[in-house]
């Protein structure tokens, strides 16, 4: 069983800058490639972004391409989301999960996920 645990949401104005976090305590989080997804009121959950477990494999929406970065820390346990040019459309709940193959698009190959942080972008 794998906890993850996300932070780093809050509320931005259209154009900002936000980090988004993700932790999960014990040595085999290094083993997991991971993910993030969103979803926004009154629709599905969606892929933002992917990488490996050794980061060399790394998968991005349309959406999130040329605007966000997906990374990690193995040696601190982290994943991050960094996301730039924000849009009001990228309004949702973000969730990281974490995947024991190379990486995926579709949040079925997912088998652990956190609870989510929240992201608003509006003025």
């Amino acid at each position: 069983q794998v906890q993850l645990t996300e932070s780093g949401g809050g509320l931005v104005r259209p154009g900002g800058s936000l980090r988004l976090s993700c932790t999960a305590p014990g040595p085999s989080f290094r083993t997991y490639s991971m993910g993030w997804f969103r979803q926004a009121p009154g629709k599905e959950r969606e892929f933002v972004a992917a990488l490996s477990w050794d980061a060399l494999s790394i998968y991005y929406a349309a959406s999130a391409k040329d605007r966000f970065a997906i990374s990690r820390d193995n040696d601190k346990n982290m994943l991050y989301l960094q996301m730039n040019m924000l849009k009001p459309e990228d309004t949702a709940i973000y969730y990281c999960a974490a995947d024991t193959g190379r990486g995926s698009m579709s949040e079925r190959d997912y088998e652990y996920w956190g609870q989510g942080t929240q992201v608003t972008v509006s003025s």
